[in-house]
């Protein structure tokens, strides 16, 4: 091939790799993001398997010091490993078998280099020892980073949320969502008069001579590591026991305690009931062995897995507001509701590539609904999901760019909710659907998934052809169009605005009785005969449908 030839090649090829992604915005990616978002040689070349992040909080100078060990297992013979630190955080050295290894770094990557050719199969491990002083959040949790506030009495109150913006931006990790680490032990040394909450179950508490406090949470469960993190303020404590599908799980909640009066009986009216409700949903709570903690935050809420983050203000609603504009928002503690759904959706079930977020937050979002629907029925729930369409944007696809560290639209949350609840009318057994709720999280327990997994595993227990319905609502912004038109007795019916072969079935009625039929309509025009004594003909869709209907005149 000669020059020229290759360079129409290259630049045909780029074009059309560029006008296939166009809709999701113009974007530019870095060195940076890739070395991010790639799962690279030097990534999978080891998996892993134990952490022990130690780290000494010091809250004056708003830094921090401290190691993390890696224990991993060899998934191929090796001598080059990436880890992840933000480069404005110092690796002071990496220790492998009481020596010091040389190690590179390129933007927020660090490269080690072993001695030898570490083998395939063997499990090792390595110290990271580092220092600095950490990113503060501008706008927790929406941007990521450490947070130094105070109570309203003045105590330090301190905490972290990094979820998108990297685990590494405060610990030494393999940060890519793909490799969960199977358990961790979290040492955090704060002040001694404060108090320190994370993840799992405490273990053990240390008095240190420079007038600091150790604490030592176990995490007997993987866990993605943005969900790792510490909690440290005045706390006040208090525990109960839900009687569960497993047993009993433990109860642990952590207010300030100048806010202990008001949590107590604000918690105990959600708590209990949404784990009844997403265990009779989703199956049994994911993380029996390391118990189910509500901690308050300096930050609105994160999922934090078994220490759920809270910062709702002890309002109902979400910070005293209903996102769904039809009332029933107001009947809970969003924040307590909708982090907590995120034990099953994100925390149990978590996407390999950020770019799949949906995964965790549309399941999270329709949660909301499906908890609404457990304490207030099924209308209003219905009510619920069709309110949360004010807040769809439609400004770039659900699915982000994959290998680059790039979430989707925001529509992940409710444009994904309500893809779900469409999808939920296809199946038309809340039975069944259930089933496939709960399915998901019994067949994917514990693991990192694809959109392609959920997707086909919806697909096969439904039975139904779902390719196009998942492809219209994830990868574009098109919302469909049923389009029609009368002509004497009969309805003539197309889907528009739509991909190419989109089929999906749906429930419109001519009249105001509330009685649906089920249609199908395809991208080119079909008819049926409708009833001459019918003087309203004017087509209306099930609104449990997220659809338009448009009249051709």
């Amino acid at each position: 091939m000669n020059k020229i030839t290759l360079s129409i090649f290259a630049f045909l090829l780029f074009t059309t790799i560029a006008n296939a992604q166009l809709l999701q915005g113009k974007q530019e990616f870095t060195r940076a993001d890739t070395l991010r978002g790639m799962l690279s040689p030097e990534r999978t070349c080891y998996d892993l398997n134990y952490y022990h992040l130690d780290v000494k909080i010091d809250i004056e100078n708003k830094s921090i010091s401290g190691s993390n060990e890696f224990n991993f297992t060899a998934t191929k013979d090796f001598i080059l490993l990436q880890f992840d630190l933000f480069n404005n955080l110092n690796v002071e050295k990496v220790v492998y078998n009481g020596q010091e290894l040389p190690f590179k770094r390129e933007f927020n990557a660090v490269f080690v280099t072993f001695p030898g050719t570490v083998k395939k199969g063997k499990k090792d491990k390595f110290k990271v020892f580092y220092s600095g002083n950490p990113v503060i959040a501008r706008k927790p949790p929406w941007d990521g980073g450490f947070i130094f506030t105070r109570d309203t009495a003045g105590n330090p109150w301190v905490s972290v949320a990094c979820q998108g913006f990297g685990a590494s931006s405060w610990w030494p990790t393999k940060d890519h969502q793909s490799d969960e680490v199977d358990s961790v032990l979290i040492s955090i040394s704060v002040p001694k008069d404060l108090q320190e909450v994370s993840n799992g179950r405490l273990r053990s508490t240390v008095d240190q001579p420079d007038g600091y406090k150790q604490y030592n949470w176990f995490v007997s469960n993987p866990i993605n590591n943005y969900n790792i993190t510490f909690y440290i303020g005045k706390y006040a404590h208090w525990t109960d026991t839900y009687k569960g599908e497993n047993g009993n799980l433990t109860l642990d909640y952590w207010s300030l305690a100048t806010d202990s009066a008001q949590a107590k009986p604000h918690w105990d009216a959600d708590v209990k009931p949404m784990l009844k409700s997403f265990e009779h949903w989703f199956g049994p709570y994911p993380f029996y062995k390391d118990g189910y903690k509500l901690v308050q935050a300096p930050h609105l809420g994160m999922e934090h897995q078994s220490a759920v983050a809270y910062g709702n203000e002890f309002k109902m609603g979400y910070l005293g507001r209903d996102l769904s504009h039809s009332g029933w928002g107001m009947k809970f503690d969003f924040i307590t509701v909708h982090e907590s759904g995120h034990e099953w959706f994100g925390n149990n079930i978590t996407s390999k590539d950020i770019a799949d977020m949906w995964i965790h937050e549309s399941f999270t979002n329709y949660s909301e609904a499906l908890f609404t629907e457990s304490t207030q029925g099924k209308a209003a729930a219905a009510a619920y999901v069709v309110g949360i369409r004010e807040n769809i944007s439609n400004d770039i696809p659900i699915i982000g760019h994959y290998n680059v560290n790039n979430e989707g639209s925001g529509d992940m949350y409710y444009k994904g909710a309500n893809m779900i609840h469409t999808i939920r009318q296809l199946i038309d057994n809340d039975e069944k659907f259930r089933n496939i709720l709960r399915g998901l999280n019994k067949t994917f327990y514990h693991q990192t998934v694809t959109t392609a997994q959920i997707e086909n595993y919806i697909a096969q227990q439904s039975g139904l052809k779902l390719n196009k319905v998942f492809d219209q609502y994830l990868r574009t912004i098109k919302i469909p169009v049923l389009s029609y038109h009368i002509k004497g007795n009969q309805l003539y019916y197309r889907w528009t605005n739509t991909i190419n072969g989109f089929d999906m079935p749906v429930k419109v009625s001519l009249t105001d009785t509330g009685k649906y039929t089920i249609i199908k309509p395809a991208t080119e025009w079909k008819s049926i005969s409708i009833n001459p004594s019918i003087t309203e003909k004017i087509v209306k869709a099930d609104p449990n449908f997220y659809i338009e209907v448009k009249k051709d005149e």
